[in-house]
């Protein structure tokens, strides 16, 4: 397992549409995830610890942006014939357990997770109301394990000031993971 840090926020690049499934075969694109004030970009993946880590933590932070007008979409890209624990069922499974509030996409060819540069899991991508991105940045201090109950909510926190103001904050730690599984 390689652990990879995200790139510097590109201030303002514009988000890439896409069209993928979620896990129940549903296509989506990228207006139908967008909320009035932004959306979150998340790429991440079931068998990373550093997601593990994150998971209850994520989905409690994109139900309350989800009331400040930012929508969440995760993307799953890895390579699922190499991760038993990344296919179409399991990504079902896991979505069901932890009540995602927002779409799990499947992006087999990976072309979606390679035009947005993602680089690992989790890889978060915030943009405002008119898809420019903000926040490219951890969820929190949390690493392959859970980060202390106090500690600061870093994503949420960014997002909170993209629904109010349509900017993100200029100082931004970014997300550690596991890198995107490539296929070969």
């Amino acid at each position: 397992m390689v652990s990879l840090e995200t790139p510097v926020c590109d201030f303002d690049a514009n988000a890439i549409d896409f069209s993928l499934p979620d896990v129940d075969g549903k296509i989506w694109n990228l207006q139908e995830c967008c909320g009035e004030k932004g959306l979150l970009v998340m790429f991440i993946c079931n068998h990373c610890p550093y997601v593990k880590a994150i998971l209850e933590r994520l989905v409690r932070d994109t139900a309350e942006l989800k009331t400040l007008g930012i929508n969440s979409v995760a993307i799953m890209s890895n390579d699922a014939s190499q991760y038993a624990e990344d296919s179409p069922e399991k990504m079902k499974a896991i979505s069901q357990q932890f009540d995602f509030s927002f779409p799990y996409l499947l992006d087999t060819s990976q072309e979606v997770a390679k035009q947005y540069g993602a680089v690992c899991t989790p890889d978060f991508f915030g943009y405002n109301a008119e898809l420019k991105l903000q926040y490219r940045g951890r969820l929190d201090a949390s690493r392959k394990e859970t980060a202390a109950e106090d500690v600061k909510r870093d994503l949420f926190a960014a997002m909170e000031q993209v629904s109010h103001t349509g900017k993100g904050p200029a100082e931004q730690i970014p997300s550690m993971g596991c890198s995107i599984k490539w296929i070969d």
